[in-house]
């Protein structure tokens, strides 16, 4: 998905500047969600929630956006021309609908439900996106993941992969990158991560073990949900504390709850993030962007769409300056 803000903000993410002593931490820290329209008189309006001031990365995981249950029938549903990215992947996973996509790799494929799609965009690649004619309610979550300096010129890449779903103390889990509750997927990445769709069943608890050497986040999908005692609410990113081994969610609702969970090791390099793409300094963007302007071969071309591609946005009117995460309160 592309970030199609009129103004996108400009963002360098990384770890504290190296000597400061962090402040005591709270055992969850809560992430709200900003809404962000698409685009357009009809725009589906998605719940962002990385990156924020609060913090900006999870791992490598530097982009999150929720959206949905979205009616099709009064929004209109997705439709993203092709538009760049450079030094990530995208990570698609829907919970209803089915989204086309089309990229400069030749892949054409379909997002479904419980369906991983994961595309490489290191050095340059371009995609579509659109919700298909059968779609009636569009729902899920489009997340980026930050390359490491040493693969972030890496070739266009494209990876479908259907988790096979495992069932523990009743919750059911489908693990789409890394490793959960015993099960891992075959989805190969550039930094240790994890990301699984996590269903609970009303007034469920359910522990999970994690890697302590891993930053953590929960995005609540639906439900009522408590993360090591810290109630979230749907749309919500809850980050525990670093360290920990053990994960425990309690669905307190009547109802079934669906939850995200995100994780990896922390990212750190400092990296500059504007629409788009991301690099390591302004230059950097500053060079895609009149490279996408000027239809370079960096990026190539989505065959089959029927219209015009995204323009870029103008650049900020002064360098774009580093931002990383605040030390947590």
């Amino acid at each position: 998905m592309s970030n199609v803000e009129a103004e996108p903000a400009a963002v360098r993410c990384g770890a504290p500047a190296g000597g400061e002593r962090p402040a005591p931490q709270p055992r969850v820290e809560v992430l709200p969600p900003r809404d962000v329209p698409l685009g357009g008189p009809r725009a589906m309006t998605v719940r962002r929630t990385l990156p924020q001031r609060a913090r900006t990365l999870i791992g490598a995981w530097c982009f999150a956006d929720h959206y949905g249950p979205d009616d099709v029938a009064g929004t209109g549903g997705m439709d993203v021309a092709p538009h760049p990215h450079t030094g990530l992947q995208t990570v698609s996973w829907l919970f209803s609908g089915e989204i086309e996509h089309r990229d400069s790799l030749g892949s054409h494929a379909w997002v479904r439900p419980g369906e991983l799609n994961l595309m490489t965009g290191g050095h340059g690649i371009c995609h579509s996106e659109v919700s298909t004619p059968r779609t009636t309610v569009l729902h899920g979550v489009q997340l980026w993941v930050a390359l490491p300096e040493e693969h972030r010129n890496t070739g266009r890449d494209f990876q479908h992969h259907v988790p096979e779903p495992a069932v523990v103390d009743g919750a059911e889990i489908r693990v789409f990158l890394g490793s959960l509750a015993g099960h891992t997927s075959p989805v190969r990445t550039f930094t240790p991560l994890l990301g699984a769709e996590i269903l609970l069943p009303p007034h469920a608890t359910l522990t999970l073990a994690v890697d302590p050497d891993f930053e953590h986040g929960l995005l609540v999908d639906q439900g009522q949900v408590r993360l090591a005692g810290t109630p979230l609410r749907p749309a919500e990113l809850g980050c525990p504390a670093p360290g920990t081994d053990t994960l425990t969610l309690v669905n307190e609702s009547g109802d079934a709850a669906r939850t995200v969970l995100l994780g990896g090791t922390p990212f750190e390099e400092e990296i500059v993030m504007w629409w788009n793409f991301i690099g390591r300094d302004h230059e950097d963007i500053a060079r895609a962007r009149e490279e996408w302007q000027n239809s370079s071969d960096r990026f190539g071309a989505v065959e089959g769409y029927p219209g015009e591609r995204l323009p870029a946005p103008a650049l900020p009117n002064a360098t774009i300056m580093p931002r990383g995460n605040p030390p947590r309160r």
